[in-house]
């Protein structure tokens, strides 16, 4: 029987049908060729931009089974791929991340994992073994959805990902092991073996994630270190062929993963010397991965920074004692000499857990014989036990070819984690923070599990940092905390030091090295060690920040920031405290800064004169924040002999923002102390008494106070005797005087022109004889260096010295001298008994001065002319006078 009914209800279900096929129609909108790649990793999202490897997570747990096997299908906009559970299910994927499933009976239950759609929408599905699956996902088709047929390749390959080429309708994939590039017809089931890739020779990844470009540029996404290689124009290869292929991007890591973008999409490409950051990532010309060996950038491992170099802490508290340490070493003429270093030399014990009786030490953990051509040599920078949180300290340098190409630096810290890690420092420091990723660790192969696919391992923070000095370094850093009554390890590793434990004793290791396949060498074998001495049984880790200052600057009372920002966030909380000197109490600041929403982001904050700034930049996410810690050059005090004692030595700001055009050593200093010896007072122009090129200037200027003779040193990087640096004398006196001195004036005792490409340090020195004891005081003031005119010539002329000309004089002549502060000269004219025969005052001015000196009743002889003033005795000039 046929019932009808009430019209009404009609009306009501004919809008609930309406109103339901709208939301699904609005749940499942496609894709539609985005240009982002989408890595799937088990049942998460991320959006990979390949052009810098940045990536983000737009969806958690968009099912219940692990998504595999996903393919952009051209026919319907859609992203499809295998589901592990519910058995034999397909899902497809809309804009949204919403997803539909459908059930294929013909489907294995398992080991599927490689699959991508046809632009006819074929999804072509495999697992292990040379079997191949094709489902029909046009929507036009009659069999949508539908099982199409079982196919077999024509060589079984260990792949684990593949991706349809739109140029030439081909499949192509690399093979792990082997990095053999294939190209597969997908109709046929032929495989073509088309070389090894060039780039990945000798390297043992999985690659799980590949894709194309519109132009057949083929991208591939190694599994453990995140790398993406690229493969130039696939299509024109036969076998035999020459492959040209590169790095192109650093990116996240994973263990399981896949990738799906639109073929038909182009992807940004660098050009490498142009000086333009044509591909919008951020990276210019050769810090781009995509440059790395090309002709204009044809190095692709510099060397790295010693780790006799490192270990300097990220906080306000040892800046001075840092300073000191630099200043003593370059007094001392320290410099580590890799080439004369003690060689670690593996021993039986190398991997072997230590007696229950005995406790490890830091070198038991130390990585050897891993980083194939390299010899080990300890790089121990003892020096940072006494102004450092570590209790042990133990480094080595991986050296090849007489450069180190990597270096792992052990700490002991017995009162929370050692504070120093490179990223939170450097990059307001001259150094810039290129990339901010994961790579994942494993303690021991791990052997491939039912689907191909290789176990979760531990993902782990990964930074590549450009030095000041152009070179780049892989960066990754982790701490061993025991635990359950020191049976076991946990490992921590977190981009932020609030994230340790306070007050627990940690094994901190840093880990430094020119490439990403090294970094990862080193880091599973160190967390290997780990294990032999105490089982692993925890790591707990953070997520890289997603928003992060890529480089910095203080310049003049602002701070200048660049910004990743990979999520794109529309606001940032800025937290900061700074100090204004060395030696004042810290001030705060909180301010919430809004954003343009782009990648790259420029900041300017207005911060007044400061000497240091620590800060935190929160993201509207509530995710991993960034860090930064800030300091200038740092003044400090040499009253190192027996017979010195300093009763004062105050620090003060300048009174106002520098407006010049030359390079200000910022804040102010007054020193009084009692010597028999020496007293110095010294300024590192960075930090870390790196170089600095002031090669632009001519002119030292300061004002300037105190008691008698100031000597003055600039301390240059190249030079490694403290004794053939460049220095000049000047007199001070009671009254604050300007003083302009020509570089000019600064002599080494080895000779030469002073070139200051490299200048570190500049030291101000009053001394005594050895045996008198003298109250010394030095005011100075409002130092900086200098383009400046020096008078009527454009010559300066010799400290100390005077030219007359004519000479000998019949009637008239020009006494010329250079004067580095404005004063009133005396001018003295003796005669050969001694007898002071002419007197003279001139009123002279900072530069080259000139005086007209006529004969004026001076008979035919010899004359003898001395020059002085309040702040210097001139040369005694003999005068002719025909």
């Amino acid at each position: 029987m046929i019932k009808q009914l009430h019209p009404s209800i009609a009306r009501v279900l004919f809008f609930l049908v309406v109103i339901l096929s709208m939301s699904i129609s609005a749940q499942n909108e496609p894709f539609n060729c985005d240009y982002n790649a989408y890595l799937f990793q088990r049942n998460d999202i991320y959006a990979l931009d390949l052009a810098s490897g940045s990536s983000y997570l737009v969806r958690e747990d968009i099912t219940e089974g692990s998504v595999n096997a996903v393919g952009y299908n051209p026919a319907d906009g859609y992203i499809w791929g295998s589901l592990s559970s519910p058995a034999k299910t397909i899902v497809r994927i809309g804009k949204n991340f919403n997803v539909e499933t459908f059930y294929i009976d013909e489907l294995p239950s398992s080991n599927r994992y490689v699959g991508d759609v046809s632009s006819e929408g074929i999804y072509y599905l495999k697992g292990g073994g040379t079997s191949f699956f094709k489902i029909d996902l046009n929507p036009e088709s009659a069999t949508y959805t539908k099982y199409v047929s079982t196919n077999t390749l024509s060589k079984n390959i260990s792949v684990h990902d593949w991706a349809f080429n739109a140029v030439d309708g081909f499949l192509y994939t690399v093979e792990k092991n082997t990095n053999i590039l294939y190209r597969v017809n997908a109709v046929t089931g032929e495989v073509i073996d088309l070389g090894e890739v060039p780039i990945l020779a000798g390297l043992s990844y999985t690659y799980g994630a590949v894709y194309f470009d519109a132009s057949g540029r083929f991208y591939v996404s190694a599994n453990q270190t995140g790398t993406v290689y690229v493969i130039q124009s696939v299509q024109t290869l036969q076998p035999g062929s020459t492959l040209d292929s590169n790095l192109f991007a650093y990116g996240p890591s994973s263990s399981s993963n896949d990738g799906a973008r639109c073929p038909t999409a182009p992807v940004p490409q660098e050009d490498c010397a142009n000086g333009v950051d044509d591909d919008g990532d951020g990276l210019v010309d050769c810090d781009d991965p995509a440059c790395s060996g090309v002709a204009a950038c044809p190095i692709l491992a510099p060397q790295v920074s010693s780790g006799n170099d490192g270990g300097l802490e990220s906080n306000d508290r040892l800046s001075q004692q840092i300073n000191q340490r630099n200043y003593l070493r370059k007094k001392g003429n320290y410099k580590f000499d890799k080439s004369k270093a003690k060689r670690v030399i593996k021993t039986k014990s190398y991997k072997k857990s230590a007696s229950k009786s005995t406790n490890f030490e830091l070198k038991d953990l130390i990585p050897l014989d891993v980083i194939p051509g390299t010899t080990t040599v300890e790089s121990s920078p003892s020096d940072l036990i006494a102004i450092t949180n570590a209790t042990e300290l133990y480094s080595v340098d991986y050296v090849k070819d007489g450069e180190t190409v990597a270096v792992v630096l052990a700490t002991k810290t017995e009162n929370g984690v050692y504070e120093h890690t490179k990223f939170i420092c450097d990059r307001l420091l001259g150094a810039e923070l290129l990339s901010v990723s994961t790579i994942e660790l494993f303690q021991e192969e791990i052997e491939e599990g039912e689907e191909g696919e290789e176990k979760e391992g531990v993902h782990f923070i990964k930074s590549i940092i450009k030095n000041s000095n152009g070179s780049k370094e892989f960066v990754l850093s982790f701490s061993g905390r025991l635990i359950n009554d020191d049976v076991n390890f946990e490992i921590d590793s977190h981009w932020n030091i609030d994230k340790y434990e306070a007050d627990a004793t940690y094994y901190n290791f840093q880990i430094w090295t020119n490439s990403v396949d090294d970094l990862l060498t080193l880091g599973e074998e160190a967390l290997a060690l780990f294990e032999i001495q105490k089982p692993i049984s925890d790591y707990v880790t953070s997520t890289p920040p997603p928003v992060f200052v890529k480089k910095g600057e203080y310049v003049n009372g602002t701070l200048e920031l660049e910004l990743i920002n990979i999520r794109r966030s529309k606001s940032v909380v800025i937290d900061a405290g700074f100090k204004r000197t060395e030696t004042s109490t810290t001030e705060y600041f909180n301010n919430t800064i809004d954003l343009t929403g782009n990648y790259i982001e420029t900041l300017v904050i207005e911060t007044g004169n400061i000497f240091d700034i620590g800060f935190r930049i929160e993201n509207e996410y509530n995710l991993t924040p960034d860090d930064l810690f800030m300091s200038d050059g740092v003044w400090g005090k040499d009253d190192s002999p027996a017979g010195t004692t300093v009763n004062e030595f105050v620090i003060t700001q300048n009174d106002n923002i520098y407006a010049g055009s030359g390079y200000r050593v910022e804040r102010n200093i007054s020193l009084k102390a009692t010597t028999n010896s020496y007293v110095s007072a010294f300024r590192s122009f960075t930090p870390r008494s790196t170089a600095v090129d002031l090669s632009e200037f001519d002119t030292f200027e300061l004002d300037a106070s105190g008691t008698g003779d100031l000597e003055i040193t600039i301390l240059k990087e190249g030079i490694d005797a403290w004794e053939n640096q460049f220095r000049t004398t000047i007199k001070l006196n009671e009254t604050e005087t300007h003083y302009a001195i020509p570089l000019a004036h600064f002599v080494s005792a080895a000779g030469g022109n002073i070139n200051l490409t490299d200048a570190i340090n500049i030291t101000f020195t009053m001394s005594s004889d050895g045996t008198t004891v003298l109250e010394k005081e030095m005011n100075l003031k409002d130092i900086q260096f200098t383009q400046k005119s020096l008078g009527v010539n454009t010559d300066v002329i010799a400290e100390n010295e005077a030219i007359l000309m004519p000479n000998p004089m019949s009637y008239n002549a020009e006494l010329s001298f250079y004067s580095e502060t404005n004063a009133t000269s005396k001018i003295e004219v003796y005669n050969v008994t001694g007898a002071l025969v002419r007197k003279m005052e001139e009123n002279t001015t900072i530069g080259n001065n000139s005086i007209s000196m006529l004969r004026e009743g001076l008979k035919s002889g010899i004359y003898f002319v001395q020059i002085r003033n309040d702040f210097r005795k001139y040369k005694t000039i003999k005068l002719v006078v025909n």
